[in-house]
């Protein structure tokens, strides 16, 4: 029993791993889902560049 449920966290961490070297490798900007605050009608612009794709490029040393 107890073997079964270490084992299972094992995998699930290896699974997160595989997942955060993925996001990692693509070097792309995690996107939001297709719900969300914009879902709710609570539409907020970016920190960082406002909402335009082009500062956010700039911020993140992309031209």
């Amino acid at each position: 029993m107890l073997a079964t449920v270490i084992i299972a966290i094992l995998a699930f961490g290896a699974l997160f791993a595989a997942m955060a070297i993925g996001v990692i490798f693509a070097n792309k900007p995690i996107k939001g889902s297709c719900g969300g605050l914009n879902a709710l009608g609570m539409k907020q612009d970016c920190e960082i560049c406002g909402g335009s794709p082009k500062e956010c490029r700039d911020a993140r040393g992309q031209r």
